[in-house]
C-alpha cells in the first residue's frame, strides 16, 4: 500500500552504477485517478519492455484510492506518491532531489501542468526532459492558471501532443510560451482488452457514453437529444458511464426533461469492454478533447461512434462510414444522427465492423511504445 508521503525526502544524490541505473525513465503525472491520460500512461509501461527500460512514476497529487497506483506497482513499477496537500514548490524540490538520485536518462511529464517542474528538476543535469499537450494546447493553457499554464506551455522546449489537433495549436501560438519542438503521439488502445467480439445485440437500441461527468464533457446535450428522441417516439435506453460532480444535476436535468425512463447515470465501471459489447453505438458529446480514448475504444469493439468534431475526432471517425462527426454546436443534427443508427441495426453494425478494421490496424499499444521512444531519440535519448 502507498503511503501518501512517500516521497525521497534527502538532497544527497545516490550514486548508482551504470548497470544499476540502466535506461531509466521516469514519468510525472498529475494523479493516478480513473482518467483518460492515466490509462494511456499504464498501457505505455504495460507494454513496454521494463526490464531493460526501468520505468519509474511519480503521481505528483496522490491520493489513497487511486485507480492506477495498485494497477502499476502489479506491473512492477516504483511509483514514488506526492501528497497532494503540498505546496508546488516543495513538490518540485522533491522531484528534483528524486531526479539527482535516481538518474533518469528521460523525465516525461505526462501531465501539461506538471511540465514546468519536470523541466525544472532536470536542470543541470543529463536527464533529458519531455513534456505533454493531452487535450487542447489553449484550454490546457488556461486551465493550468495564467503563469503556470504560460510556464508548461514553454517548458520543456519539446513535448509530445497526443492529437495532431493540439499540434497545430501549438504551431499557431504566437508569443514565446510555446514549445519549440512539438511531437505528436496519438494514444493507443490495448486491442487484448478491448476487442470486436460481437455485433450489436438485438432489440431497442443500447446507447452507451463513457467520460467524467464534467462541464467539459457536455452530457447535457446528450440527455436533451434523448429527449427529442423520446417524443419522436424512438425506443432507445441512453447509459451515461462516469462519475464526477454533475451526476446530480443531470438526473435532476433528466426528471425535468421527461426522460428518467431513458437515461440512467451508471457511475464509474472497470469493465467498460463488456459495456461496450452490450451497446448498440456510443455516443461522445465533448466541447474540447484531444484523442478521446473512449471513441477509439468503442470501435476496437466494433462500435459505431456518434461524437462531435473536437480535437482529432474527424479525424479517427470516418464521417458516414465508421460513424458520424456532428458539428460541436448542432444540437439537432447530434439527435439526427441519434435517430438513424437507432432506426438501423444493420447500419450501426456494418459502422462497427468497419470501426473494428481501423481500429486493428491503426490504434494498438505497440504504436505508442514505437513511437514515444522515437521521440525521446529525437530529443537526445540514446535508447537501447
Amino acid at each position: 500500500m502507498l503511503s501518501a508521503n512517500a516521497t525521497l525526502e534527502t538532497d544527497t544524490p545516490v550514486l548508482l552504477s551504470e548497470r544499476e541505473r540502466g535506461r531509466r525513465i521516469l514519468y510525472v503525472v498529475g494523479q493516478l485517478r480513473a482518467g483518460g491520460l492515466e490509462r494511456q500512461l499504464y498501457f505505455l509501461l504495460q507494454a513496454m519492455d521494463r526490464t531493460r527500460l526501468q520505468p519509474e512514476v511519480v503521481a505528483w497529487n496522490f491520493r489513497k484510492g487511486d485507480l492506477y497506483a495498485p494497477k502499476l506497482q502489479a506491473l512492477g513499477v516504483k511509483v514514488h506518491a506526492f501528497d497532494q496537500a503540498r505546496s508546488g514548490a516543495d513538490k518540485t524540490r522533491a522531484l528534483r532531489r528524486l531526479v539527482l538520485q535516481r538518474r533518469p536518462e528521460v523525465v516525461h511529464s505526462y501531465s501539461f501542468y506538471t511540465n514546468f517542474a519536470a523541466w525544472a528538476a532536470t536542470l543541470g543535469t543529463s536527464s533529458i526532459p519531455i513534456g505533454a499537450v493531452q487535450s487542447d494546447f489553449v484550454k490546457d493553457k488556461e486551465w493550468a492558471g495564467p503563469w503556470l499554464g504560460r510556464l508548461s506551455a514553454r517548458y520543456p522546449q519539446g513535448q509530445i501532443c497526443n492529437s495532431f489537433n493540439a499540434a497545430a495549436n501549438v504551431r499557431d501560438s504566437r508569443g514565446p510560451f510555446a514549445p519549440s519542438r512539438p511531437f505528436v503521439v496519438r494514444n493507443g488502445v490495448d486491442l487484448q482488452m478491448f476487442t470486436y467480439r460481437c455485433e450489436p445485440p438485438p432489440g431497442p437500441a443500447s446507447i452507451i457514453a463513457v467520460g467524467s461527468l464534467l462541464p467539459v464533457k457536455r452530457w447535457d446535450r446528450l440527455v436533451r437529444a434523448a429527449a427529442t428522441l423520446k417524443q419522436r417516439g424512438l425506443a432507445f435506453r441512453l447509459t451515461i458511464v462516469g462519475d464526477g460532480p454533475l451526476r446530480e444535476s443531470l438526473e435532476a436535468l433528466a426528471r425535468e426533461l421527461g426522460v428518467a425512463d431513458r437515461v440512467s447515470l451508471g457511475g464509474h465501471s472497470n469493465d467498460v469492454a463488456g459495456l461496450l459489447d452490450q451497446s448498440s453505438f456510443l455516443v461522445h458529446t465533448s466541447a474540447t478533447e484531444g484523442c478521446p480514448n473512449v471513441v477509439m475504444e468503442a470501435m476496437a469493439c466494433g462500435r459505431a461512434v456518434i461524437a462531435t468534431s473536437v480535437g482529432d475526432v474527424g479525424a479517427l471517425v470516418e464521417d458516414g462510414r465508421t460513424g458520424f462527426v456532428v458539428p460541436v454546436n448542432e444540437d439537432a443534427a447530434l439527435a439526427d444522427r441519434m435517430a438513424i443508427l437507432i432506426g438501423s441495426r444493420e447500419m450501426a453494425a456494418r459502422m462497427g465492423a468497419a470501426a473494428a478494421a481501423r481500429a486493428r490496424a491503426e490504434f494498438g499499444v505497440d504504436r505508442l511504445v514505437t513511437e514515444t521512444l522515437a521521440v525521446y531519440r529525437s530529443l537526445g535519448w540514446p535508447g537501447a
